[in-house]
């Protein structure tokens, strides 16, 4: 009996062993947005520390379409291991407020971490005659049914326009795109008149001197002090930041789950990578699963109020 126990024992530490060496391969990530857009840039961002960490590479894969529901459909779908994860942003919150009959809902997924956040900006090109949101409004009252670019009904930035269209009183045209790029050439061609794009999908062109900013939908933010606040323009409760995140599918083990929050949080962390994060238009602001599983309760009690109120 006690040969059979010990000739046991090996397989026993064997199997434990073999738990402890996840990740055994590559891990991929599905953006729901095209590659260039915000979610996929502030992904980047992280992901070349989040494969050291981890000791294998985190490839991006972009599955944009249906109004970034075609990338958590797919991820919900995944084995839950701990090698699929979705790029989460405020369309995990927003679209099943917004949208009947989703392919997914929100309790196929667990919150992993928050990665980063940058703020909005209501945009136009350099040549528009407008200088502040003022006389972006001034002349959305004069000329009904502006085109205004949007980049859907689960992105926070077209709840943004939305805000803006209710308390100005406004009756512009919202032209959907699939994402940042898009949206940015027809801006620059005059095909839409503005747009409210996050400040990691456009800051090279703001720097290049080929849009300008109006003003960021909430508190001036340090990475464009220059730019005047909603708040300032006469319109306080416009207050829409980005948050950028990671979700593995619902029955991932705990044991990844921590383990996958331990890299973010070594990913996130020092000045070097807070230095890349504000070059491509945001800052770290890294949440733990706990912590981000509360802020996601809190955001989303928020977003349907806010729903609830747009609706009325």
């Amino acid at each position: 009996m006690l040969r059979r126990r010990l000739l046991a024992a090996p397989l026993v530490l064997a199997a434990s062993a073999a738990r402890a060496a996840w990740p055994e391969q590559p891990l991929r990530i599905v953006v729901p947005y095209p590659a260039g857009g915000a979610v996929d840039v502030m992904l980047r961002v992280v992901l070349p520390r989040l494969s050291e960490q981890l000791g294998q590479p985190a490839v991006v894969d972009n599955r944009p379409g249906a109004n970034a529901n075609l990338g958590p459909d797919f991820v919900s779908k995944a084995r839950p291991d701990g090698y699929t994860l979705l790029a989460s942003a405020t369309f995990l919150l927003l679209n099943p407020l917004l949208q009947d009959e989703l392919p997914w809902k929100p309790a196929d997924f667990r919150p992993v971490a928050r990665l980063t956040q940058t703020p909005n900006l209501f945009v136009v090109a350099a040549g528009s005659p407008w200088r502040n949101l003022g006389d972006f409004v001034a002349a959305a009252r004069q000329q009904p049914g502006l085109p205004v670019a949007s980049s859907g009904p689960g992105a926070p930035q077209s709840m943004v326009q939305e805000l803006l269209r209710v308390r100005a009183g406004l009756d512009f045209t919202l032209i959907p795109y699939r994402g940042a790029p898009p949206a940015m050439t027809d801006i620059l061609n005059g095909t839409v008149r503005m747009g409210v794009m996050p400040l990691g999908a456009v800051q090279g062109m703001l720097q290049g001197g080929q849009l300008r900013a109006l003003a960021v939908a909430g508190a001036r933010s340090p990475l464009m002090p220059q730019v005047p606040s909603t708040a300032e323009a006469g319109y306080p409760d416009i207050v829409v930041e980005s948050w950028y995140g990671l979700h593995a599918p619902a029955e991932t083990p705990a044991s990844v789950l921590g383990a996958l929050a331990r890299a973010a949080r070594a990913a996130t962390a020092g000045a070097e990578v807070r230095a890349i994060a504000a070059r491509a238009g945001g800052e770290t602001a890294f949440l733990d699963t706990t912590e981000f599983t509360a802020f996601l309760a809190a955001d989303s009690a928020r977003w349907a109020n806010t729903v609830a109120a747009l609706k009325r």
